[in-house]
């Protein structure tokens, strides 16, 4: 009977360690090539501080931008959305009424895993928001967090561009 429990318990031991154990992250990216993704949308995956001042700052309406986008002209910076994983920041450049740059002012950054899924999700969200014009942007799998923290920010400053 004893050994039957000991059998019984390595067994379970065995495959809750099995289960656990992570085979890999998926597709990394190595930390020197940082987020930047040589289109014309830029990003930093550094996780500055940024200031108190920048937090939902509005940008200047250099120009009206074009009819059918609804954007004006000029640079928004979206407030600071919170997430589990630390806070996102971007700011938008408007240009002919479409939206021609991200750039990110804070992202994740508390560990070598958060800046790992960081630069690996914001180029993505990056070329989706310009692929798209809007803030639906598809989420990284395995960047849920990080994802909803940039469309929380990217709504931010794209509702300053329409006022």
């Amino acid at each position: 009977m004893k050994r039957i429990l000991f059998a019984l318990a390595a067994t379970v031991s065995g495959l809750v360690l099995l289960f656990s154990y992570r085979t890999s992250f998926g597709d990394t990216v190595p930390a020197d090539t940082a987020a930047g993704t040589g289109t014309a949308a830029t990003s930093s995956a550094t996780g500055s501080t940024g200031s108190a001042g920048s937090a939902g700052s509005v940008g200047s309406a250099d120009s009206v931008g074009s009819a059918g986008s609804g954007y004006i002209d000029g640079r928004y910076t979206g407030q600071t959305a919170s997430t589990r994983y630390g806070p996102v920041q971007l700011s938008v450049t408007v240009s002919a009424g479409r939206i021609s740059a991200v750039d990110v002012i804070q992202s994740p950054n508390g560990n070598g895993r958060d800046r790992e899924i960081s630069q690996r999700a914001i180029p993505q969200l990056v070329s989706d928001t310009i692929q798209t014009q809007s803030a639906s942007v598809h989420f990284v799998s395995g960047a849920t967090y990080t994802s909803t923290g940039y469309e929380q920010s990217l709504q931010s400053a794209l509702d300053q561009a329409r006022q």
